[in-house]
């Protein structure tokens, strides 16, 4: 079995070639981006006459070069290539520069002549909702009787909570190279997720056809959602000097750069208000979900959308109403990342469970295990999709036995009672996500396979590799379907001219769609080769092909009633050939039985749901601000692995990823709109030292002898996707600082605390907390 990564000696050697590292002839000319200096301004008047003079300069393009639709919006046609008569944020783009080196690009840039008239921004989402300042209409998921429910509720809470902006920070930033062909064809290596979606603006941008458009992607040096739809603007813009120069064009963004102009993570701002009884079952909430989508729409509806498709979490709730709503600003327009909005919506709903525990007295573990998903009963999501397969009993039961919960919970205890000036926290957090892009149609994915005489199969997909081991499944996948080892398998760059038509590799559905293609397209190639084997194997003798038992394993055919009887793959294909037996195959499949009607609400979005928990304890130092993860326990729900070894690697980066989140990474901007900590040395993503010292990661297995997985039916070799829900489970250290705050008061005070959780936030909320303490103010006192 393949147990690393499929690229892994190429990452090693330095031969993984990435799009920078594609040779190109000396014609290459590199592209360079004016972006606007003003969050809101009219565009007066601009002259470009002298920047084109620059000697080295080839094209210096506005939005009135542009020959076909000045439009790059990727479902909302709300975001220009290049901005006409207005400019909504600092660093859209105005005007693209082509040179033969950079030094001229810039001073080029330096030649231009703009004037703005400056308007005022809206910047933050209080802002946004004070002027009304909507992307689109708001959009509201509701159940049962939520008036009712908080009116007779024995208690209520109400509150405010909020998540903060990320950035996706992947190794390789933004770049696509374009080459051009005869007549209209362009060819773009793109680091996108979406190869169908570039070339499509592509060929809108250029007023060309699709079938002229050839977009691969044969790696990204990360992505994490940041390449999903940012990677069109790269790539429309190269493409469009490309055309204009009819030479080859390379659009790479510096690294501070990429951080001051691309969108973020949304941060979101959420109001709720919750009923509960007395042992803390949860009765009633009414929540409002704001989304800071920036000044286009890109795909914030989506991602609030998933946001309040994860309202509730893992907890049943009979009467609920979620109101999303996406505020437009003056920011960059923010975007896809990990998690895709359900890790911020979970946030809250896991905010009102701490806070509904700390309001009784009790243990939040207790809080969230009686509100639970039910396994026969109590398991209807707000939106009216059942919860099947349920496993967040079996992980809770297994997790806090392993995690040692109750014991360390005692010890966490007495420490603090102990201890003034450091604090431990404990806290355990679930999840449970939806796996399938909540738009239908986009659940659809393709496969080409070609066998070859020798026995080797080139498998093409429409997935796309950013370092996650996408393609590693992808092969592994093939090996097992076709019966043959791995190294007999090469997966081929995904490329719009192999697989056409394809969906992002994104919603953590990548294996499960492009993994049940590549099935269908070899099921159709083994149809055609067994009754030619079974022809071959009893020497002319033909057998019924539905009774034939042949296999194909281990690089060798046989039938399984006579294991005599067999001949190896390699001499079968090429016996086959002769034959004149078609050894390619088309694939195609479509995710079954999944529907979301917006308007009301209601619907089965999902094809299936990821479990998982995480148990983590941190030290907390009061005076700094500083929090150290000691231990963290997580258990998560794989199905059936198909390569352990990737999943719990995507697991742990997963959480670690989902740390820097919660606890270091917080985006500053300024008063007129600037990003203020734009680069390495300002921007603190997790590192060595933020890993747990004690980390622990497993996958969920049957408890009996035999230790196999939990098998996940209906999907390619019964697997579940990994990519996103563990994200989630970084909230564990979240809460878990949060009990180490509220400990300071006896957790008998709410903590004002909101993500990320930075040693400056920290501070400021013990501060906080100490003032509260001294004015004698109580948690139901607050409520």
């Amino acid at each position: 079995m393949t147990t690393c990564h499929e690229s892994a000696k190429y990452h090693v050697t330095g031969e993984a070639i990435y799009i920078d590292d594609i040779p190109v002839s000396g014609r290459l000319l590199h592209g360079f981006v004016y972006t606007s200096p003003h969050a809101h301004a009219v565009i007066k008047s601009f002259n470009l006459d002298e920047a084109r003079n620059v000697k080295g300069v080839h094209a210096v393009l506005s939005y009135q070069d542009i020959p076909g639709h000045n439009q790059m919006g990727p479902v909302f046609h709300d975001e220009p290539v290049l901005a006409a008569d207005k400019v909504e944020c600092i660093g859209q783009a105005v005007f693209l520069i082509a040179a033969e080196n950079e030094e001229e690009a810039i001073e080029a840039k330096k030649r231009i002549r703009i004037e703005f008239e400056l308007l005022e921004p809206i910047l933050t989402i209080e802002q946004a909702i004070e002027k009304n300042s909507l992307l689109q209409p708001l959009r509201k998921i509701e159940c049962g009787d939520v008036e009712n429910a908080l009116q007779f509720a024995p208690h209520r809470i109400q509150g405010e909570h909020r998540t903060g902006a990320q950035e996706h920070w992947y190794l390789e930033t933004q770049i696509c190279l374009c080459i051009p062909g005869e007549g209209n064809d362009i060819k773009a290596y793109s680091s996108t997720q979406h190869p169908s979606e570039t070339q499509a603006l592509i060929a809108e941008a250029l007023g060309i056809s699709k079938n002229e458009v050839e977009v691969e992607c044969r790696r990204m040096g990360g992505a994490f959602g940041g390449k999903e739809t940012e990677a069109n603007h790269i790539a429309n813009w190269a493409a469009l000097l490309c055309r204009a120069t009819k030479k080859p064009v390379k659009l790479r963004l510096f690294r501070d750069e990429d951080q001051k102009i691309t969108g973020k993570r949304h941060p979101f701002l959420y109001r709720f208000k919750a009923g509960f009884d007395d042992e803390g079952k949860i009765l009633g909430v009414d929540v409002e979900h704001f989304a800071n989508g920036g000044y286009a729409t890109d795909l914030s509806m989506a991602i609030l959308e998933r946001s309040m498709l994860h309202a509730e979490n893992a907890y049943y709730i009979p009467n609920m109403r979620i109101v999303g709503k996406a505020m437009k600003t003056n920011l960059p327009s923010n975007v896809a990342f990990r998690g895709f909005g359900g890790p911020e919506g979970i946030s809250c709903y896991e905010e009102i469970i701490d806070q509904v525990a700390r309001y009784l007295n009790k243990e939040a573990v207790e809080i969230r295990k009686i509100n639970f998903y039910g396994l026969d009963e109590n398991n209807i999501t707000p939106y009216g999709e059942t919860v099947e397969k349920n496993r967040l009993h079996i992980i809770y039961e297994q997790l806090m036995q392993s995690s040692e919960y109750h014991k360390r919970r005692t010890e966490v205890n007495e420490f603090n009672n102990k201890n003034e000036f450091f604090k431990r926290g404990l806290a355990l957090v679930p999840v449970k996500f939806g796996i399938s892009f909540t738009t239908s149609f986009l659940n659809q994915a393709g496969a080409l396979v070609h066998v070859y005489t020798d026995g080797t199969i080139l498998v093409s997909h429409g997935g796309t590799e950013m370092g996650q081991g996408l393609y590693t499944k992808m092969q592994r996948v093939a090996a097992l379907e076709m019966g043959v080892s791995t190294d007999k398998v090469k997966i081929n760059a995904t490329n719009t001219a192999r697989v056409a038509n394809t969906s992002a590799t994104a919603a953590s559905s990548g294996s499960d769609l492009n993994g049940m293609a590549i099935k269908d397209a070899i099921d159709k190639i083994k149809t055609r080769l067994i009754p030619f084997a079974s022809e071959e194997l009893s020497k002319g003798k033909s057998l019924p092909t539905e009774n034939s038992g042949i296999i194909i394993e281990n690089n060798i055919v046989y039938d399984k009633s006579d294991t005599d009887r067999k001949i190896n793959f390699k001499d079968l294909v090429s016996a086959a050939y002769l034959k004149q037996i078609n050894l390619s195959a088309n694939g195609f499949y479509r995710t079954p039985d999944i529907h979301f009607d917006r308007a009301a609400g209601k619907g089965r979005p999902f094809h299936y749901y990821s479990f998982g928990m995480a148990v983590s304890e941190v030290l907390l130092d009061v005076l700094t601000g500083n929090a150290k993860v000691m231990r963290t326990d997580i258990l998560h729900d794989a199905g059936e692995s198909i390569l352990p070894n990737i999943d719990i690697g995507q697991v742990e980066g997963a959480f670690i990823q989902g740390l820097g989140w919660v606890t270091t990474e917080d985006i500053k901007w300024d008063s007129s709109g600037n990003v203020l900590n734009h680069s390495p040395d300002t921007y603190k993503i997790p590192g060595i030292q933020d890993i747990p010292a004690d980390f622990r990661v497993n996958l969920l297995k049957l408890a009996c002898p035999a230790g196999r997985d939990f098998p996940n039916p209906d999907t390619i070799r019964r697997s579940k996707a990994v990519g996103e829900p563990p994200f989630v489970l970084s909230l564990s250290v979240w809460f878990a600082i949060k009990d180490a705050i509220s400990s300071i008061a006896g957790h008998k005070i709410e903590p004002d605390l909101h993500i990320p959780a930075t040693n400056e936030n920290i501070l400021l909320s013990i501060e906080e907390l100490k003032r509260k303490v001294s004015g004698n103010e109580s948690v139901k006192e607050k409520s």
